[in-house]
């Protein structure tokens, strides 16, 4: 018996074969696009997940409540640990988290360069690291252990057993000697730590003078709780603490008329689910949203639902074309149940070959894929059982309605009108029209979410941030030279290159450089009895000129001054900070130096769009680290002054990584989360029309078949070619302008939120949605020209012959 179903459906599919074709080409795409974003929002929803420990896992953050809003710092004081673990035995384990960034490792005499974190011993108790060699009880007992990653030990030892090897290693201009106690795992993909060795908090830079510094805030700290105690609980409790521990921060809130939060409190110290880290916007990096997980899974699921429309549709619109068939098994003895049971069977070998098609373009397609849209996973989330379950109950779903859902239909028809070939299908027609308008409200809200996307970022990339951009090669100095050093030979070397027009330095970058560092340097500080806080900038000569920041008031740096240590300058923000009506009048009070203010510049944006410009204060200061230097070449022939400036560089400094780049490329790469949205939002569009043009194009087919009679007569009588294109066509546009004017308020609504994550955003203009729904409708107006023409145009004897 299911021999011969199988049999009979391979027939009938083989007999269509251009409906067959048009079925599986929409629902393997479909699957294919529907795969590749699932893996990614699994990816991103299940970030950090892999630890065993990760319900009691937690980051701690400060909450303060100022006069005019609430700040986050995720950043700790260096003796808030020891406190903390002393006073609470509801923490198992608590371990503080550093950066030494990347430095320079000597094995054999070779050099390698690698990122380093400090943390405490419990940290390898804590996070599930597993490691291969070593013991993680006592794997950080010593200051002078180092555990490092799988393939950090393959660079370094090749073969060689590392454990109890020594490494020499450069850590802020000073070489040590550090033990190899441990390889562990190398972190997953979806790990929001992330390292290429771990040693021990000590390291840590300026460990020893901020060992009782509770006002400095360097690093981050994790903690696990007992089992059974909550966050919330915890969080109260940690009350007392702040009040024993912060209690000149809290007199200090007070004076400045801090606003308490819910429970009376100025100051917080409260915890982030280490499942949350990924997500969270707290975090000094910032968040990623969890909205764009769910996203990606909702275009899939959109994209789907379409290929299924079309399934759904073509299936009872060939009721027509079958009915004699299915009233011919019904005289001969078919039950309903043998008639459902064979055209499911049709359904569901179509949803099969659908599924194998999908699984194979996405095996092919993803590489292209990950790179992009710049995604980063491991091909074993495929073998994610949430992954699994989600395929294998969105497969069955889809069998199920999309193939049962006509088959029950057909299953139902009236033997003798569909022996006679003679059926009634209004509320097909309705329930086909219903799914046609859902299908391109769908479409609808892609095209149009993309345009908003795409203007957008279009914005953002074209917007004025207040400096030159375009002229500024940026590059990262690293730990294989000293700093000053670097930044005076580059002066001294490039004054001999033409195109070469100003250098200088600085400890932050702008945009996010090719080394991947981003940094933040805020501090506050006391100024006529009120707490003010600016983000802090070392600069170095020329740093205003070479950017082309605008002076408003006062002067430059100027080696006229000597080093000009005791002199700042700040922008418009930091100056209505101050409130002074000449801000050249300030004294800023830093450690006990009274700073000058010497200059002011027009507001620039230091950060990204999606951040208000904030005070910002620039200093020469010699003992602060310099990070980069900043190159400002002429205009003209850029790719030829990039090579002189990298040759320069790498006859300064040899064992450099090439990692130079120009500011615009920087300040691109701050977006790419939306660059990616956008991608993936133009390919969710293109592939929603394309398959909803076929299934479009299918059904005209279809309906031009059921009246092929009709447009027989009506040359005869005298209708043009337009006439009868115009018959056709009014019922399918009246569907998509219906569809459009449903999808265009939900557009609205839900990109006007998504806008609101930028501090500098476009306005949602009338003509974005009459510009989207256009395309939608003259796409949808060419695919169902190209048919009804051609049946206009044909010969009206053999229309009447045709029935």
């Amino acid at each position: 018996m299911f021999k011969n179903y199988l049999k009979i459906a391979f027939r009938n599919l083989w007999k269509h074969k251009s409906f067959t074709l048009i079925n599986i080409t929409g629902m393997g795409i479909a699957f294919t696009a529907t795969i590749l974003l699932a893996m990614t929002a699994m990816n991103e929803l299940t970030f950090d997940s892999f630890n065993k420990n990760k319900n009691s896992l937690y980051q701690l953050y400060i909450e303060t409540h100022r006069p005019n809003n609430t700040e986050t710092n995720s950043t700790m004081p260096v003796p808030l640990t020891p406190a903390l673990k002393a006073e609470f035995p509801d923490i198992v384990h608590i371990s503080r988290y550093g950066s030494i960034g990347g430095s320079t490792i000597r094995y054999n005499g070779k050099e390698f360069s690698k990122l380093i974190r400090t943390t405490d011993a419990d940290f390898l108790r804590m996070f599930t690291y597993p490691l291969i060699s070593g013991n993680k009880e006592t794997a950080l007992n010593n200051k002078s252990d180092i555990v490092i990653s799988q393939k950090s030990a393959e660079a370094i030892f090749g073969k060689e057993y590392p454990v109890g090897k020594t490494l020499n290693i450069k850590i802020h201009d000073e070489w040590k000697d550090y033990t190899v106690s441990g390889v562990m795992e190398d972190a997953p993909l979806n790990s929001s730590i992330t390292f290429d060795m771990i040693t021990r908090f000590e390291n840590f830079p300026n460990y020893e003078p901020y060992a009782d510094n509770w006002s400095s805030s360097t690093h981050d700290v994790y903690i696990q709780l007992n089992t059974g105690v909550t966050q919330a609980a915890f969080e109260k409790k940690l009350i007392n603490f702040i009040h024993k521990y912060y209690k000149d921060d809290l007199e200090q809130l007070k004076k400045d008329g801090g606003r308490p939060d819910a429970d009376g409190e100025l100051l917080r110290l409260k915890l982030i689910p280490i499942t949350d880290l990924h997500f969270s916007p707290i975090l000094n990096t910032g968040g990623v949203s969890r909205f764009y997980a769910y996203l990606l899974l909702l275009i899939g699921a959109f994209i789907l639902f379409i290929a299924s429309v079309n399934f759904v549709n073509l299936s009872l619109g060939r009721t027509f074309t079958r009915a004699r068939e299915i009233g011919m098994r019904k005289v001969m003895g078919a039950g309903r149940r043998q008639i459902l049971l064979q055209f499911w069977g049709e359904s569901f070998v179509i949803c099969l070959f659908s599924l194998l098609m999908g699984m194979l373009l996405a095996r092919l397609l993803l590489p292209y894929y990950k790179t992009n849209f710049y995604q980063a996973f491991s091909t074993d989330i495929l073998r994610s059982p949430q992954l699994i379950i989600i395929f294998a109950a969105g497969f069955l779903l889809v069998s199920i309605l999309a193939g049962g859902y006509p088959a029950w239909i057909m299953s139902a028809l009236n033997t003798s009108q569909t022996v006679k070939g003679k059926i009634t299908t209004g509320k097909n027609h309705r329930l086909r029209n219903s799914l046609m308008v859902v299908q391109f409200v769908l479409s609808g809200l892609l095209i149009i979410c993309t345009s908003i996307v795409w203007q957008q970022l279009n914005y953002m990339r074209t917007k004025p941030l207040g400096y030159n951009k375009e002229q500024i090669i940026s590059i990262p100095i690293g730990n294989n030279i000293g700093q000053e050093r670097a930044l005076e030979l580059m002066r001294v070397q490039l004054a001999k290159v033409p195109n070469v027009l100003s250098v200088t330095g600085t400890d932050i970058n702008l945009g996010r450089g090719r080394d991947g560092s981003t940094s933040n340097s805020v501090i506050g500080f006391q100024y006529k009895g009120k707490t003010v806080k600016t983000n802090w900038l070392r600069v170095d000569y020329d740093y205003i000129s070479t950017l082309g920041l605008t002076l408003l008031q006062g002067r430059d740096f100027s080696r006229d001054f000597g080093t000009d240590s005791g002199v700042v300058i700040i922008n418009e923000a930091m100056a209505a900070e101050i409130g002074e009506k000449n801000p050249l009048d300030a004294n800023l009070d830093l450690d006990g130096s009274h700073l000058q203010v010497a200059g002011v510049v027009k507001n620039y944006h230091f950060k990204s769009l999606h951040k208000e410009i904030t005070p910002l204060t620039m200093c020469i200061r010699k003992n602060w680290t310099l990070s980069y230097i900043f190159v400002k070449v002429k205009p003209e022939n850029l790719p030829a002054s990039m090579d002189a400036v990298n040759k320069v560089w790498h006859t300064v400094n040899p064992k450099a990584e090439s990692q130079i780049s120009f500011l615009d490329e920087n300040t691109e790469k701050q977006y790419r989360k939306e660059e990616r949205i956008s991608k993936i939002f133009i390919s969710g569009a293109v592939l929603a029309i394309l398959i909803s043009c076929m299934g479009l194009f299918a059904i005209v087919v279809l309906v031009i078949m059921q009246r092929t009679k009709e447009i027989g007569i009506r040359k005869v009588l005298g209708a043009s070619v337009l006439n009868i294109t115009t018959l056709i066509s009014k019922d399918f546009i009246g569907l998509i302008l219906i569809a459009l004017t449903i999808a265009t308020p939900i557009a609205w609504w839900a990109m006007n939120k998504w806008l609101q994550d930028f501090a500098y955003r476009i306005h949602i203009s009338a003509w974005i949605f009459l510009l989207a729904g256009g395309i939608a409708l003259l796409i949808a107006l060419v695919t169902i020209c190209i048919q009804t023409i051609r049946a206009a145009i044909a010969n009206p004897v053999k229309s009447l012959k045709s029935e």
